[in-house]
């Protein structure tokens, strides 16, 4: 069985066909599917979906929608995000929170609210899952200073060999995503052909990052299946060790009972 460690299956795309598109999943090996919240107005959709027995789920305050975020006042959503993890027990991590250097003119706003967020996943001991884009180094510096007792996901990594193993030194697994089945992440499949077996898992970004061929196409789960043969032909490794190694990382670092 594979599971699908990060695809956000509560966003409006799959409004339409949300049920299909789980069977086509289940179709394809997957079976279990991890889905991170993005903005407070998303989190009842995300935990609706955690009433799914297939389904785990995250919260969190994505930087990609930080002029969606309330961040003054008592009611900010740092302090919902405190009171939502208090009395939902069920979600596995906090997340999708971190860093996206394309926005430089929101740095400053965006490092406050990942802050903010790393305390809290500290303080419940929950992973985090971490979107990372153009500043692997600096959130790994950030996260050996903080220390987080259950570790997380860098989710869509897509960085050298060396910036992966600073973050499994860390605690933390990479995630592997349709990026690297395009013949130009050159960089990333030499990684991920060395990485420890211990050290990733599987997931679509879904409805966003496509596989290879599927360009401006809406993302679905069903297609994790292509991810695996292709992390399968570069570790020179079977599809179902490659399902069986990523499940059980996933499985240990949400705390699955799958």
């Amino acid at each position: 069985m594979l599971i699908d460690a990060h695809c956000h299956l509560d966003f409006p795309a799959f409004d339409a066909d949300r049920e299909a598109m789980f069977e086509r999943a289940r179709a394809a090996g997957v079976g279990h599917f991890v889905v991170p919240g993005t903005t407070r107005a998303r989190w009842p959709g995300v935990l609706a979906l955690g009433s799914r027995t297939d389904t785990s789920v995250c919260l969190g305050l994505h930087p990609y929608f930080l002029d969606a975020h309330r961040l003054k006042g008592a009611d900010n959503d740092v302090a919902a995000l405190e009171a939502a993890l208090e009395a939902h027990s069920e979600v596995v991590a906090v997340g999708e929170c971190g860093i996206d250097a394309r926005f430089e003119d929101s740095l400053d706003a965006q490092w406050a609210l990942f802050e903010a967020q790393l305390r809290l996943a500290k303080a419940r001991e929950l992973p985090v899952v971490i979107h990372c884009v153009r500043a692997n180094d600096q959130v790994a510096k950030r996260l050996k200073e903080i220390g987080l007792p259950a570790g997380g996901l860098i989710h869509a990594f897509a960085g050298s060999l060396q910036q992966a193993q600073r973050f499994l030194a860390l605690g933390f697994l990479v995630g592997l995503g349709g990026v690297l089945t395009h013949p130009r992440a050159q960089r990333l499949r030499r990684c991920v052909a060395a990485l420890p077996g211990d050290g990733f898992v599987l997931e679509t970004d879904s409805p966003d990052m496509p596989p290879a061929g599927f360009k401006g196409q809406r993302n679905e789960p069903s297609r994790l299946a292509l991810i695996a043969d292709q992390v399968a032909s570069l570790r020179h490794e079977s599809r179902a060790t490659v399902a069986n190694t990523s499940t059980a990382n996933a499985a240990r670092l949400f705390r699955l009972d799958v």
